[in-house]
């Protein structure tokens, strides 16, 4: 029923040529509802209805997209209304979309053989690696490289679940730090002009401090639980066969992940200034190739890999399935949002806005970091990021210079801080969806925050007196 009413949407398409955005100084922050909703609904419905919930989200997301369409269409007209889905899916839902489903078949089609036994060395040295591919690969792919033989070689422990979340505090998030390449608010300041080694020369000892801290904790954690019960790793009940030769299956699919990476940096780097007005919504030509191309990357990695490697990573569909399915529902109802912000201290959410400038006209870093970060939590980290830049200045120049204190501050919250919920970045939902697949009981919603206050809020506190200050 929800694909029938998305492709009813579609056809209408016509009409939204000329359609104007949202104005967000207009919206009371009622237009917040759907998405907040959906955010209640995600957190809420595996926890109370699971069985429902599995079987129905699609059909509860559409329902809540629904929620701020219909009523736009009544107030602003079909035009604007159809001309938001446009907007949303055109210029964030399918390329967002696109990069993923590339990284996932792609990073699923590589299988590493041979049987790894998770100490708590090994687990923090494969966290490590993780967490440093993560910015030259971007936290999805490296994510999706890593996670299968991570769970794997910890496949016959019982304290498993600390593994995945720091797994995802770490490769998901805070590794993608250092470039542009590695979480993508850092790569859409990256179009907006900031150099590509600006993060890497700025923010380098922030992202140190999360990293080793992340990586000490985890080590401690994780040998508490391996010496607590000494029985849980025995290797004559590894369900995982020994074998002394480690070895890579799906090899071609490293060519392949290279050029995903290339096809990024290709749409960053060339700007032949050819645009495409599609029903009101501007799309370049160096983002349409590079999305184009990505789907040729998916069909010859589907084609080229040999069954045997898939079948050995468990590889499915319903992980990417299930991240399609709610964040093409996010980015529909969090376009109100976003606006409402964007109209800065006209909008609903004025206060949100002024509280990142001082008395004295300059920006507070401190306020700029946690809001930032706490948006990020929750709302996409990209368009958060995009709002809090041009709210500093919107002059990358500038922002390299004499604002560099505040553009860093804000870089870290949006990398950082997406890490405090399962929707603060898109991998964080990918590795739980695989997780459970293999049989770990994950975190509630709630219980992942849980996780996050815990860990990450002490070190956010800490970072702030060390570096924002």
């Amino acid at each position: 029923m929800h694909k029938k009413i998305l492709a009813i949407l579609i056809a209408c398409l016509p009409v939204a040529a000329q359609a104007a955005e949202l104005d967000g100084a207009q919206l009371s922050a009622w237009w917040g509802v759907p998405f907040m909703g959906l955010l209640l609904s995600i957190a809420l419905g595996p926890l109370l209805a699971p069985a429902f919930w599995h079987h129905h989200f699609g059909k509860i997301t559409v329902g809540w997209s629904l929620a701020f369409l219909i009523p736009c269409a009544l107030g602003f007209g079909v035009p604007m209304a159809i001309a938001g889905v446009v907007h949303a899916f055109l210029a964030e839902y399918f390329p967002f979309i696109i990069l993923l489903t590339a990284l996932f078949v792609v990073a699923g089609g590589i299988c590493l053989r041979g049987n790894l036994h998770g100490t708590p060395a090994l687990n923090t040295g494969l966290l490590a690696i993780g967490t440093l591919l993560a910015s030259l690969m971007g936290t999805t792919g490296a994510s999706m490289l890593l996670i299968r033989p991570l769970i794997r070689a910890n496949d016959n422990r019982k304290h498993v679940v600390h593994i995945v979340v720091f797994f995802i505090f770490l490769v998901a998030n805070a590794g993608g730090a250092l470039t542009p390449l590695g979480d993508p608010p850092l790569f859409l300041g990256f179009l907006k002009g900031v150099d590509f080694s600006w993060t890497l020369k700025n923010i380098f000892g922030e992202t140190l401090f999360m990293w080793v801290s992340l990586l000490v904790i985890f080590y401690c954690l994780d040998r508490f639980y391996f010496h607590k019960r000494e029985e849980e790793f025995a290797p004559s009940l590894d369900p995982t066969p020994d074998d002394a030769r480690l070895r890579f299956e799906g090899k071609f699919n490293f060519i392949l992940l290279a050029l995903v990476v290339l096809l990024v940096l290709m749409s960053g780097f060339w700007k032949p200034g050819i645009n495409y007005n599609i029903y009101g919504t501007t799309v370049e030509l160096q983002n349409l190739l590079r999305d184009g191309l990505l789907v040729v990357v998916i069909l010859v990695s589907l084609w080229l890999t040999p069954k045997i490697a898939r079948e050995g990573n468990d590889f499915t569909w319903g992980p990417i399935l299930e991240v399609a399915k709610l964040f093409a529902g996010i980015f529909v109802t969090i376009a109100p949002v976003i606006a409402m912000l964007r109209a800065g201290e006209q909008g609903a959410f004025g206060m949100v806005v002024s509280a990142v400038t001082g008395a004295d006209g300059q920006p507070n870093n401190i306020m700029y970091f946690w809001a930032t970060g706490i948006l990020s939590s929750f709302l996409d980290n990209a368009p958060t990021y995009l709002v809090f830049f041009n709210t500093a200045s919107g002059d990358a120049g500038e922002l390299m210079t004499r604002l560099a204190a505040t553009l860093a501050a804000i870089s870290c919250g949006a990398v950082f801080m997406g890490a405090n919920s399962y929707i603060g970045n898109a991998p964080n939902l990918m590795v739980k969806a695989i997780a459970e697949e293999r049989g770990i009981r994950m975190p509630s919603f709630f219980g992942y925050m849980g996780w996050a206050c815990v860990v990450l809020l002490p070190l956010f506190v800490i970072m702030t007196f060390i570096f924002f200050r």
